[in-house]
């Protein structure tokens, strides 16, 4: 782009916040640097100065100044067409990660290592890969909600707008349970507990921190945790549960208590910690379960998804068992952990 543009928000879109619908277009903008323009105000909703966290509504107007990104995620004019056997080997990909699906929804089981959206250096993503599914309008799935692209396990898709609606609402007023499956370092204390700050992202830095209240892009970020199994006091098998739906807030949340998870490069911060042998340096990380209301009003959606290999492997070498876990009974509970 080289100059400024308006571009309205579609119906689809209304309740995204701002910095997702940016990711949605234009997946090549640092997240840095979308945050300076909103400080500076070259990005602008209805004329009006907005946050990343601003909810955008239908039909309204974003600014855009001029981003010095490639391409835009919505811009197709001189993009390569894919070839038929491509497509054919994307949808087939997908049809692999089926957990479940009916006509207005899909639930994916995404491996490690496969991004959910596109960024600098990426030619295969999800959500690239679910152009293999439109329909004769051009229409495709959506992604409804996002995952690290080292985390495997649940990602939610819509088949149609309406779809998408009704589940972001979902989202967006918390009547959704996520439950996370992870390997951490140590052995919290106590074994169930609730971890609540503010954390913010470094201009220039693919990682989040935590901050004080107040301080320059604070977000509050709640997780509930519960140890099931540990292995000595080396490591333990954890059951996760994000309230508030932060970016790394887990992974962060899990460093901030001391007690990273097993392969995160980013928040892994024990020195002179040794990885025992057999287990593989990988993100131990799995979004497990996922528990929504039905986007046609009727029943809940209620999905969990295995282990991936890195971590079957791990399971398997600590002689823990998955099939031990009741979901009922151990998933992290906040009316039976003290605040």
């Amino acid at each position: 782009m080289s100059a400024i543009e308006q571009k309205q928000v579609a119906a689809d879109e209304a309740g995204m916040r701002l910095d997702r619908w940016f990711k949605a277009h234009y997946p090549g903008l640092g997240f840095g640097r979308l945050q300076k323009l909103l400080r500076t105000g070259q990005v602008r909703v209805d004329g009006k100065r907005v946050e990343a966290s601003t909810r955008i509504a239908k039909g309204q107007m974003v600014r855009i100044p001029p981003l010095g990104v490639e391409l835009p995620a919505d811009d197709k004019k001189n993009a390569r067409p894919k070839s038929t056997k491509l497509i054919a080997d994307d949808r087939r990909a997908v049809e692999d990660m089926l957990l479940y699906e009916d006509n207005q929804v899909m639930v994916l089981n995404k491996p490690a290592g496969l991004a959910v959206q596109g960024g600098s250096g990426l030619s295969r993503h999800l959500d690239g890969m679910l152009d293999a599914f439109k329909d004769a309008k051009g229409n495709k799935p959506r992604l409804v909600h996002r995952l690290d692209r080292e985390t495997s396990g649940i990602i939610l898709v819509a088949r149609t707008r309406q779809a998408a609606q009704e589940l972001t609402k979902s989202f967006r007023h918390r009547n959704t349970r996520k439950i996370y499956w992870a390997m951490l370092a140590g052995v919290p204390k106590p074994r169930q507990g609730r971890i609540s700050t503010f954390i913010a992202r470094n201009e220039g830095e693919e990682r989040m921190q935590i901050v004080r209240q107040g301080d320059e892009d604070a977000q509050h970020a709640v997780s509930l945790y519960s140890v099931f199994e540990q292995s000595a006091q080396k490591l333990s098998w954890v059951t996760m549960k994000p309230v508030t739906g932060r970016t790394h807030q887990l992974r962060a949340h899990a460093a901030h208590i001391g007690h990273p998870i097993i392969g995160d490069d980013k928040y892994f911060n024990i020195e002179n910690w040794e990885l025992p042998g057999g287990i593989q340096n990988r993100l131990h990380l799995l979004a497990r379960r996922i528990v929504i209301p039905h986007p046609s009003g009727s029943g809940m959606i209620d999905v969990s998804a295995p282990l991936p290999p890195h971590m079957q492997q791990t399971w398997n070498l600590l002689g823990f068992d998955a099939r031990e876990y009741d979901p009922e009974a151990d998933d992290p509970d906040e009316s039976v952990i003290k605040r």
